[in-house]
């Protein structure tokens, strides 16, 4: 399909005829010869002497040359293109953050893999994360890890991919042996502050209690609320634990409620991945789609065209006034 940008330039076109139509012609004083005896050699050629004045007349070459050129100046002026097929473009309406928990207790090898194999934890862990991180195709995500610290591993990104070498890098104790569930639920909430759009969504997986945060997770998950965010809890672990090594599931569970998410608890890798296909289920994908069509500019066309015409209506005419001379 061709279209025109600038339609209204076509309007241009009879404006030549229109100041031929009704401007006054140009005219233009030159220097004369007065010759002795004037009219008796008017009288000897028998010719009418009148006002010396000249009005040179193009050919009809010239003139449908000229119109042509003047059409097609017009034309690339309006600037045609040509319209190809339109182009979708998803884009993620949603941000998520992965908060993984790094710390010491991570190293236990208690979760039950495929042929009941004992796994370590986190390596189960990040094995099923990357499961889910490839199911959310066009979602941006960032990955915080913690121990005693939290931080961020990962910012947004929509190369999805990239967080599988940011997983592939992380390893138990990088971050202190502790845990830090409230600062890392901080740390995910000034992560949005970079984030512009409204759907906003933590996954934050622990095997332990908070004991080294400098705000308790509730008062984090109180202030993810004030600023629309959601938090999905997952606990992992063994509940029935001492000290450190103890999931504290009810304040995971808390923690969800006071942001209007859902709680999760996994003791094998399988219960983990129907987790995660459930948190996929209950937070579907969300896109806005902007579509555009791409445009091809034409001007060249006309333009060469016109060019093309103008350098063959003067060669015609330097070859024909070159015959008439000679």
């Amino acid at each position: 399909m061709i279209t025109l940008a600038n339609p209204w330039l076509l309007l241009l076109l009879p404006a030549p005829w229109l100041i031929w139509r009704f401007m006054p012609p140009h005219k233009e004083q030159v220097a004369a010869i007065r010759v002795p005896f004037f009219r008796m050699l008017t009288e000897a050629a028998e010719e009418t002497p009148s006002v010396g004045a000249t009005v040179l007349r193009r050919s009809k070459l010239q003139m449908g040359a000229a119109m042509a050129i003047w059409a097609l100046i017009m034309l690339g002026l309006a600037q045609p293109e040509r319209l190809g097929e339109p182009i979708v473009i998803e884009q993620s309406a949603r941000d998520i953050v992965l908060a993984l928990d790094i710390s010491g207790s991570m190293d236990e090898r208690d979760f039950v893999g495929e042929g009941g194999a004992r796994q370590q934890r986190l390596a189960a862990v990040i094995s099923v994360m990357k499961d889910f991180i490839a199911a959310r195709d066009s979602d941006r995500m960032a990955l915080i890890v913690f121990g005693s610290k939290a931080f961020v591993q990962a910012p947004f990104t929509e190369d999805l991919q990239s967080l599988d070498g940011f997983l592939d890098q992380t390893q138990v104790g990088m971050a202190g042996p502790n845990t830090a569930i409230g600062d890392a639920i901080g740390l995910a909430v000034r992560t949005f502050e970079a984030s512009d759009v409204d759907e906003r969504l933590i996954i934050l997986l622990s095997d332990g209690a908070d004991t080294s945060s400098r705000m308790t997770p509730i008062n984090a998950a109180t202030i993810a609320a004030d600023r629309g965010v959601v938090i999905q809890t997952i606990g992992v672990g063994d509940p029935v634990a001492s000290g450190e090594d103890k999931v504290d599931l009810g304040a995971l569970e808390n923690i969800a409620a006071r942001t209007g998410g859902a709680f999760f608890f996994a003791n094998d890798a399988e219960a983990l991945g129907q987790i995660y296909a459930q948190i996929d289920e209950m937070t579907p994908r969300i896109t806005k789609s902007t579509s555009y069509r791409p445009t091809e500019n034409l001007s060249w066309i006309a333009a060469g065209a016109g060019l093309l015409i103008g350098l063959c209506t003067l060669s015609f005419l330097t070859i024909q006034a070159r015959r008439r001379t000679t």
